[in-house]
C-alpha cells in the first residue's frame, strides 16, 4: 500500500522538476510570452503555483492516513487517530469486533466517498479557474484586437501617400491584443495541464488507500440473514411480482394455443 502512495508522490516529483527544467530552458520565450500581458499572465502564473502547491500539501496529508490503515490492517491496535479522511470509520472500527455487516460496510465505504469528493474539489476548482481565466484572457485579447482594427481602418486616409506608414504604426494595438490572447489561452491551459496531472496522482494515492480499506472490511464483513422485518416487508413485493408472472405465463399459454 505504501508503494501507491511513493509511486504517486515520485510521479508528482519527477512531472515538477520536468516542468522546471523546461521553463529554465526556455526562459528568454517563456519571459517573452508572459510579459505580453503581465497581470493576466501574473494572475494565471500565480493560480497555477497556487494549485501545485494544494497538491503536494494533499498528498502529505494522505500519509499518516496511510500509516494507520497499514498499522491497523497488520492487527496493531492504539495507534492514533487519522487526521481526516479515515477518522470517522477509525472511531466506528475502535473497539468492535472482527465480523461486521453487509450495512455497515456500505454505510462506511460510502462516508469515504464523500470525504474524498469532498478533498478533490478545491483542485477541481483551481483547474477550473486556469481554464476561465485562459478564456478570459482569450475574449479580452479578442475585443482589444477588433478595437484595434477598427480604430486603424476608421483612421485610415488613403488618399494620402503615407496610408501604408500610418497602418503599419496602427497594427500595433491589434497586433497585441492577438498576443494577450494567444498567450492567456496557452498559459491557461498549461497551467490546467499541470495542476490537473498533479491532481490526478493524489486522486490515485486517495483511491488506493480506498481499495485497501475495502478489501480488509470486505474480508471480514458478514452476510446475516434478513430480520422478520425485512421479511415481512418483501413480501407484498414478492406476491405481486408472482401474480404478474402467473399473468404472464397464462398470456403466453393462450397465445400459443391461438397460433396452434
Amino acid at each position: 500500500m505504501t508503494r501507491h502512495f511513493h509511486g504517486a508522490l515520485n510521479r508528482m516529483a519527477f512531472f515538477t522538476a520536468f516542468v522546471a527544467v523546461l521553463l529554465i530552458m526556455f526562459y528568454p520565450l517563456f519571459m517573452q510570452v508572459a510579459i505580453s500581458n503581465i497581470w493576466l499572465n501574473g494572475i494565471i502564473i500565480g493560480t497555477a503555483l497556487f494549485g501545485i502547491g494544494v497538491c503536494f500539501v494533499e498528498m502529505f496529508q494522505l500519509l499518516p492516513e496511510y500509516k494507520w490503515l497499514k498499522n491497523y490492517t497488520s492487527g496493531k491496535r492504539g495507534m492514533a487517530l487519522p487526521p481526516r479522511l479515515l477518522r470517522p470509520v477509525a472511531i466506528m472500527l475502535h473497539g468492535r469486533p472482527k465480523q461486521i455487516s453487509a450495512n455497515t460496510l456500505n454505510g462506511m465505504l460510502e462516508m469515504i466517498l464523500l470525504r474524498l469528493d469532498d478533498s478533490r474539489e478545491s483542485v477541481r476548482y483551481i483547474t477550473n479557474t486556469l481554464i476561465f481565466l485562459g478564456l478570459l484572457g482569450t475574449f479580452w485579447g479578442l475585443i482589444l484586437t477588433v478595437g484595434g482594427f477598427a480604430e486603424l481602418i476608421g483612421n485610415l486616409d488613403f488618399s494620402n501617400e503615407n496610408v501604408l506608414q500610418s497602418m503599419q504604426t496602427g497594427l500595433s494595438r491589434p497586433l497585441s491584443g492577438m498576443a494577450t490572447a494567444f498567450t492567456s489561452s496557452l498559459m491557461g491551459l498549461a497551467g490546467s495541464l499541470i495542476v490537473g496531472f498533479l491532481g490526478l496522482q493524489v486522486q490515485l494515492a486517495q483511491n488506493a488507500i480506498f481499495n485497501e480499506l475495502e478489501e480488509y472490511l470486505s474480508s471480514h464483513t458478514r452476510i446475516s440473514n434478513p430480520s422478520p422485518d425485512e421479511v415481512v416487508e418483501i413480501l407484498p413485493q414478492i406476491n405481486l411480482a408472482t401474480h404478474e408472472l402467473s399473468r404472464t405465463v397464462k398470456k403466453l399459454a393462450k397465445s400459443v394455443s391461438d397460433l396452434v
